[in-house]
């Protein structure tokens, strides 16, 4: 039987972290040429090139999974379960942990929301990502108690108020979640003391590692947590593949998030029999590209070293914080001391200049990709928000983030906060856009070339 992309051996040293599109030069509205500054990982990561090969590798091969007796559907079905070996290998999984293949983080903290037993008790913090926040209050029938924490001062003030509020939950199942990381600051959260508590007053946790796990290793085994969700699309692989790993109990007990072929056992006129885990939550054709795409980005960057990767990154980090910092009138969003650990993710103002003008400013004259608004994370961004501003702009590192692009960013802020944009800009579709824009081609798209 033909195989799909080994894991990966080589030693840190020799693994291959490029990024595809790493040399792209893109236009500015001056009509000059520069390579690209992508500092948005934090919403989206491009592809490894060990993703894209290892997706070259699996396309000529690309079939339905599982249920297909010929020879390219066998060949695609063993690239589909290596991957979820691969998963689990990456977030360190136990025995009798399942790794379920779903679309986002999002899609994930949804199933889990819509698995855990009637009458649950949810314990959040208002800070979350949406995805973490919201699925808990649209539960339907299974809706238990939904207890919103307001955001804590630092660490010891989270743990603290996670352990009050768990244990004066009514008796029952009880689950508190967290975002490891947070997309818009950066702080890491403190996972391992939270898990403490939270096992100690009979509860379970679940962590959006979403902006935790392309930054730096997460295990489950190691740290106790009981479920970890997160995305492909930030992880380096393609959009529409994401993870829900953890305990079986919850998850098996549960009527599928999704009705339909793949999630069935067997179908009556008057019954109908799901299937056991992992089947049973992964109704439909699944995304075979996504997962293998997503297996390869995990391989690879185990094999990379991701303790080596954090520190390079943390340099990097370290580097723009403090340019940042030097610049008068700009302010970084913290929730908690400015010295903590954080990935690489800043947040941040600059007085006089609008965050979408800022922004759009940034990509047209100096060819630097930032995000600007409230990042899906709405009460933390507007608590953090200085007075006068409505919005910030964030700044993300990644793989493919070099000391030049963190130089040329802080010099374009400086630039920026001292005179104000060189072009002229307008509001339109909803978004600040350069007026003119020289670089629109015909039929109204960007042309790179």
């Amino acid at each position: 039987m033909t195989t799909v992309a080994a894991n990966p051996a080589a030693t840190p040293s020799a693994v291959d972290v490029g990024i595809v599109g790493a040399d792209v030069r893109i236009p500015l509205v001056t009509g000059e040429q520069v390579e690209y500054a992508n500092f948005d990982y934090a919403a989206s990561a491009p592809c490894l090139g060990a993703v894209r090969r290892r997706l070259e590798e699996a396309l000529p091969y690309y079939a339905s999974v599982h249920r297909g007796a010929g020879y390219h559907s066998q060949v695609s079905t063993d690239a589909y379960e290596a991957a979820r070996r691969s998963v689990a290998r990456f977030v360190g999984a136990r025995g009798n942990d399942a790794v379920l293949f779903v679309r986002s983080t999002t899609d994930a903290l949804n199933l889990l929301a819509r698995s855990v037993p009637d009458g649950c008790t949810v314990v959040v913090f208002a800070g979350e990502h949406h995805a973490a926040l919201l699925p808990w209050q649209h539960r339907g029938a299974r809706a238990g108690r939904v207890v919103r924490l307001p955001l804590p001062a630092g660490p010891e003030d989270a743990v603290a108020a996670a352990r009050a509020a768990l244990l004066d939950a009514p008796e029952g199942p009880r689950l508190l979640c967290v975002t490891a990381a947070s997309n818009v600051t950066g702080e890491i959260w403190p996972v391992d003391e939270l898990t403490a508590v939270a096992h100690s007053a009979g509860a379970r946790i679940v962590v959006d590692a979403a902006q935790l796990v392309p930054h730096q290793a997460f295990s489950l085994s190691r740290s106790g947590v009981d479920y970890v969700a997160f995305s492909g699309h930030k992880l380096y692989a393609p959009f529409g593949a994401g993870v829900l790993a953890g305990r079986t109990d919850w998850l098996r007990a549960a009527v599928p998030y999704l009705a339909g072929g793949g999630a069935t056992a067997s179908v009556t006129e008057d019954d109908v029999r799901w299937n056991d885990l992992p089947a049973r939550h992964e109704a439909g054709s699944p995304n075979v590209l996504g997962a293998v795409g997503l297996a390869a980005a995990c391989d690879t960057l185990r094999a990379a070293g991701q303790e080596l990767l954090h520190a390079e990154e943390q340099a990097l980090l370290d580097r723009l914080r403090a340019g940042l910092a030097a610049i008068p009138g700009v302010h970084d969003l913290s929730l908690w001391d400015a010295g903590g650990p954080r990935v690489g993710i800043v947040s941040f103002v600059v007085d006089g200049i609008a965050a979408d003008l800022l922004a759009a400013a940034l990509s047209a004259e100096y060819g630097i990709g930032v995000r600007d608004g409230l990042f899906c994370a709405h009460l933390l961004t507007r608590e953090l928000l200085p007075p006068g501003h409505a919005q910030a702009v964030r700044a993300s590192l990644g793989l493919g983030t070099t000391a030049a692009h963190v130089d040329r960013l802080v010099a374009a802020v400086a630039e920026l906060a001292e005179r104000g944009p060189r072009w002229d800009y307008e509001l339109e579709d909803g978004r600040i856009a350069p007026v003119p824009d020289p670089r629109r081609a015909t039929g109204g798209s960007i042309d790179p070339q």
